[in-house]
């Protein structure tokens, strides 16, 4: 009889014991959970950079303001540095980068000749957008900052859409634009301009007439101009 009660007594104390150790196990599991986010729930983190003026329209970055042109370039920052830093464009068609650009002889909606060699010894920005393009639409108070930023003797923005002549001249009869715009056929245009597949797209091209960059998405001010006064 008292060997039974020993081995009760050993039971009894295993028993103890092992309640003892859950408890401790799921204290410590809810204090765990206490200070720890929930694996299942999103942890958000805001990035509150400040790119220089950078005004990225169409994407909210947490602090850039992406719907006003009024931005400044910084001109310390190198055509590399202004490309890693994009939110809402990037670099395209890259093997034409540092190439002469194809000349073009193209006629605006008012019926003034261009030739793209005539302006060599300043800056040109070539880009290709259309009517029916919402972020085209949204870069166009950009560029109208920046054709009153930048005079036309340093600066050609020539607007080439593929679009009717008629459908283009509409359109710039209810929005008057400050740059030249033009409406063409892009069977009479040369490669990479006739392969542009993607708007709004912009090519860039220094005073040498050789191609400095050509990107694709939506540019703001503060990237036209650092794209433009970037050295390299």
């Amino acid at each position: 009889m008292p060997e039974e009660k020993k081995q009760s007594g050993i039971w009894l104390l295993l028993l103890g014991t092992v309640i003892l150790l859950a408890v401790v196990i799921a204290w410590s599991v809810k204090k765990q959970n206490a200070v720890e986010p929930s694996v299942s729930e999103p942890v958000i983190i805001e990035h509150n950079h400040d790119h220089s003026g950078h005004d990225h329209s169409g994407h909210d970055h947490s602090g850039h303001d992406h719907s006003t042109p009024e931005n400044v370039a910084d001109a310390n920052r190198s055509l590399s540095e202004i490309v890693k830093d994009a939110w809402t464009w990037g670099p395209e068609f890259h093997s034409w980068h540092g190439k002469l650009a194809p000349d073009i002889t193209i006629t605006d909606i008012k019926g003034k000749v261009h030739k793209l060699s005539d302006y060599r010894g300043k800056d040109v920005m070539l880009v290709f957008w259309a009517t029916w393009c919402g972020p085209c639409k949204m870069e166009i108070p950009h560029l109208i900052a920046l054709r009153k930023t930048i005079s036309p003797e340093k600066l050609a923005i020539l607007a080439i859409s593929y679009e009717p002549a008629a459908v283009v001249k509409g359109f710039i009869s209810n929005s008057p634009l400050n740059y030249d715009v033009f409406a063409v056929n892009a069977n009479n245009m040369p490669r990479p301009f006739n392969i542009v597949n993607s708007i709004p797209c912009s090519f860039f091209i220094n005073p040498e007439g050789k191609i400095k960059i050509a990107t694709i998405g939506t540019l703001s001010l503060g990237d036209m101009k650092a794209i433009i006064e970037a050295e390299k």
